[in-house]
């Protein structure tokens, strides 16, 4: 473990049903941040409920935190996990160019989503909450495109993409690394800083997309990211701010 940040436990678990329900399980004994690493998963949960598919050889991690903020600001580490995510992967491949963020919490590759993050508050315990920043990386294989749903993205590989062999203990390695610096970021200098870094590798920034939030639909230009991490986008109707919604391109 080369490189580990200190201030970090680690648990690495051969089977679990999620690394999600793992850190709600574990929150009441947490000593400081700590990374869930589980080699097989067998519940995994993505965003609003849905099943991430989750073979062996690919990555899925829980970093459990105990946060000092409001719940705003605290709600903000998906675009700290996404930062780290991001200079995970350009590490591990040597490909700047061929990675991307989209809004609000998947990392592209090639166009393909490769990684998504999933924030819970996993209970109050003692009067104080915990926050688990759930990561799930497609490492070696990704889902069969035809259980999606209508317009998703394409779902993708590391390895198929780049033809980087990275197991999860060596992907989460690097991980921790990046998100101990940008997490010393963001308690440091605020928002700010880690919201320019996401816009300098945000995809189709400048161009048309569309927001769905429920049955409502909004096509506009994305134009920015604003303080409070919402989608700006300018349409026929003027400038709005998007607090939640699945963006498609």
């Amino acid at each position: 473990m080369s490189g580990w940040p200190v201030e970090y436990a680690r648990r690495v678990l051969s089977r679990v049903d999620s690394t999600n329900a793992e850190a709600a399980r574990i929150a009441p004994e947490l000593i400081q941040p700590t990374w869930i690493l589980a080699l097989e998963q067998t519940a995994g949960r993505g965003r609003r409920g849905r099943v991430w598919e989750n073979p062996k050889g690919n990555f899925a991690a829980t970093l459990l935190l105990r946060p000092n903020e409001a719940p705003h600001l605290t709600a903000l580490r998906s675009f700290v996990a996404a930062l780290a995510l991001h200079e995970a992967f350009v590490t591990v491949s040597g490909r700047p160019e061929a990675f991307a963020l989209k809004w609000p919490n998947d990392v592209l590759l090639n166009g393909g989503k490769v990684a998504g993050i999933l924030l819970e508050s996993v209970g109050v315990f003692h009067g104080v909450s915990y926050l688990a920043v759930g990561i799930g990386v497609n490492l070696i294989g990704a889902p069969d495109p035809a259980v999606l749903e209508e317009r998703a993205v394409r779902p993708v590989s590391l390895l198929s993409e780049t033809g980087a062999h990275v197991t999860p203990e060596e992907f989460l390695d690097v991980l921790a690394g990046a998100y101990a610096a940008f997490e010393t970021q963001f308690t440091t200098y605020g928002f700010e800083p880690i919201r320019q870094a996401w816009l300098a590798r945000a995809a189709k920034l400048g161009e048309v997309i569309t927001a769905r939030t429920g049955n409502t639909e909004r096509v506009g230009t994305f134009e920015t990211l604003d303080e409070h991490g919402n989608l700006v986008l300018r349409t026929a109707r003027g400038r709005e701010a998007i607090p939640a919604a699945d963006v498609f391109f």
